[in-house]
């Protein structure tokens, strides 16, 4: 990748790594050096640290390395994040269907931010299409106004927090808060034009064991197109999602 940064430590971790998974023996530090031309005082350092975080094990009788266990449920976790979100895959594709929406699955990331990770559209003419891997501040959106009522944040908090974000359909904080706990009381939350424009979005939670937010599920359509039953009604379909997207998530 052009002007791509490698830090060289991080680099000969990762190929120590690779070799020994597929190798799938025991092996020494100075054949593993010798191997990959690493500098054997470097690589012995790095199979060290590899044997602190547990993904490298390391047997004190022969002095030899192997991948550890701690690699193997690491790769698990990964594989088994995937395939929990294949399985979402087809719920969500029903309520795309049924009502004609686009149907997303956001997790959050970090303190501050969350990322779109699933993405099933209507199979109607019109449809709005979200690319995965697409990120917004947490407290953005429909989305956001769910994670505003469970933060912690007081008022004054955030307040200081709302005032950093724009949108593109002015909103004052009032209003803002008033959607906030509205959507705490009923289980769902909606933008109506204030984060996309013309784009009517509802959210729902979709918590984990603990009761915390970790992902939301969201429809977004055409702003205007339903009417307040209608738009009523995909909201509580959204929250019944978001309860069964909790026992296909976690």
């Amino acid at each position: 990748m052009a002007n791509a940064v490698t830090v060289k430590p991080v680099s000969n971790a990762i190929r120590i790594l690779r070799y020994l998974t597929q190798t799938g023996a025991p092996e020494r530090a100075a054949d593993i050096a010798r191997h990959l031309s690493i500098n054997s005082s470097t690589c012995f350092n790095i199979l060290r640290t590899l044997v602190a975080e547990d993904v490298v094990d390391f047997n004190a009788l022969s002095k030899t390395y192997s991948a550890g266990l701690g690699l193997a449920r690491l790769v698990e976790q990964l594989v088994t994040q995937g395939q929990r979100l294949q399985l979402a895959a087809p719920p969500m594709q029903d309520l795309a269907a049924e009502f004609g929406v686009t149907v997303t699955l956001w997790r959050r990331l970090g303190a501050d931010r969350i990322v779109l990770v699933s993405s099933q559209s209507s199979p109607t003419n019109l449809r709005i299409d979200m690319p995965a891997g697409q990120r917004l501040p947490i407290l953005m959106g429909a989305s956001g106004r769910l994670f505003a009522g469970r933060l912690g944040l007081t008022e004054e908090q955030l307040r200081e927090e709302f005032e950093q974000l724009r949108w593109v359909r002015t909103i004052s904080f009032d209003n803002y808060l008033r959607e906030v706990n509205r959507a705490r009381r009923r289980g769902w939350a909606s933008d109506d034009g204030y984060f996309a424009t013309g784009v009517l979005a509802i959210a729902a939670p979709v918590c984990d064991p603990s009761g915390n937010i970790a992902f939301t599920v969201s429809t977004v359509m055409i702003r205007g197109d339903r009417s307040e039953d209608k738009v009523e009604a995909l909201g509580e379909a959204v929250r019944d999602l978001g309860h069964k997207l909790e026992a296909v998530l976690f």
